[in-house]
């Protein structure tokens, strides 16, 4: 169809030959991991409902904090319940619903969704949908330059992490990378996982929009991932992951793409990033089949709430927060948490309510 469709289709392959036996590893107890979901995924509708919810909210706080927002998964939830947030910029709360509807859509119809050029720019285009300053450039190329940098609280950049690829070449770039993509992930005759972490470090590359490319991307990954059988990934918060090593995250991006349209290309320090996360993802995945195991799906302070409850006949929030010296939105956070997970039951109402464990 395009003249450098082969030679582009070489360059990738080479990025993916010879690997790491590490990268290998990683893949193996993937594929493990998404053979024991598959067998095992016995967890009650209700339950992957309320799992499915959890994960929205906190994949959507997280992805967008990346980003520069300042939502956190509270304010998030509100957003969700049509609730409103007014201590925060108008545009952070834009970038959340946009993002919600979105990934509810990818986990709701991903088996109607495959990876072309207009799918890519649809989303992009639902995903800024509710942003006012990106209505000039929703679902349409970047026109002018970009760059990927560090930003200070007043929105200014810092440090440059990457150049992007230029205005001009967007289109060509992204033809290549998306056509290349979708006929591997056809013919399978290279490891699914191999495709899409090649497919995503190329698009953070290229950077084809003026705004929204990193919140883009990992819509694109949960949408890859499940077309690909990882279905736990509605069930555990990718993007929670990736915030929680952030700094790691865009090293490994900046070791890849240094090396990119030189003689020794090699993707290598984010194909064991990324797998990293995938990996970890399932292990709390399986986790969930499993058994309590909560160590792997709350965090260090939403442990120690939860053990407040789980050591009393009945607690109040109030006490939890003099406990455990927990900031007291952070203690309705967990609270909250461990609710939709069904770990925890109220008592009573308004401020006499309580918290008790679910024997």
């Amino acid at each position: 169809m395009y003249d450098y469709m082969s030679q582009n289709s070489e360059q990738f392959k080479k990025r993916l030959t010879n690997l790491d036996g590490k990268i290998w590893e990683l893949i193996a107890r993937i594929d493990e991991i998404k053979g024991k979901w598959s067998a095992g995924s016995r967890l009650a509708p209700s339950t992957l409902t309320t799992l499915r919810q959890s994960v929205l909210i906190t994949s959507t706080g997280a992805s967008t904090r990346i980003e520069g927002s300042h939502l956190s998964d509270e304010e998030v939830e509100k957003v969700m319940r049509g609730l409103s947030v007014t201590k925060f910029r108008e545009r952070d709360v834009q970038e959340v619903r946009g993002y919600l509807e979105v990934l509810a859509n990818i986990f709701n119809s991903f088996e109607t969704l495959s990876l072309r050029e207009g799918v890519i720019q649809h989303l992009h285009k639902e995903l800024l949908q509710y942003s006012e300053k990106d209505a000039s450039h929703r679902g349409k190329y970047k026109q002018k330059e970009n760059i990927v940098g560090v930003q200070n609280e007043k929105g200014e950049v810092e440090q440059i992490i990457f150049e992007t690829t230029p205005a001009w070449l967007v289109q060509k770039e992204m033809t290549e990378i998306v056509e290349w993509t979708h006929q591997e992930l056809e013919k399978k005759e290279i490891h699914p996982l191999l495709v899409i972490g090649n497919f995503l470090v190329e698009f953070l590359k290229i950077h084809p929009f003026e705004d929204g490319n990193g919140r883009l991307s990992r819509i694109l990954g949960n949408m890859l991932l499940l077309r690909a059988g990882y279905l736990y990934m509605p069930y555990v918060s990718h993007e929670q992951i990736v915030e929680q090593q952030k700094e790691a995250y865009y090293l490994a991006l900046r070791q890849s793409q240094a090396t990119f349209k030189t003689g020794q290309q090699s993707i290598e320090p984010w194909l064991v990033f990324f797998f990293g996360v995938v990996n970890k993802q399932g292990v709390r995945a399986v986790a969930l089949l499993e058994g309590e195991h909560l160590e792997d799906i709350l965090s260090k302070k939403q442990l120690e709430v939860w053990g407040c409850v789980a050591n009393a006949e009945e607690i109040r929030a109030g006490e939890i927060a003099k406990q455990t010296g927990i900031a007291r939105p952070t203690v309705n956070q967990a609270l909250k948490k461990l609710l939709r997970l069904g770990k925890i039951r109220l008592i009573g109402q308004g401020r006499a309510v309580r918290y008790k464990k679910i024997s």
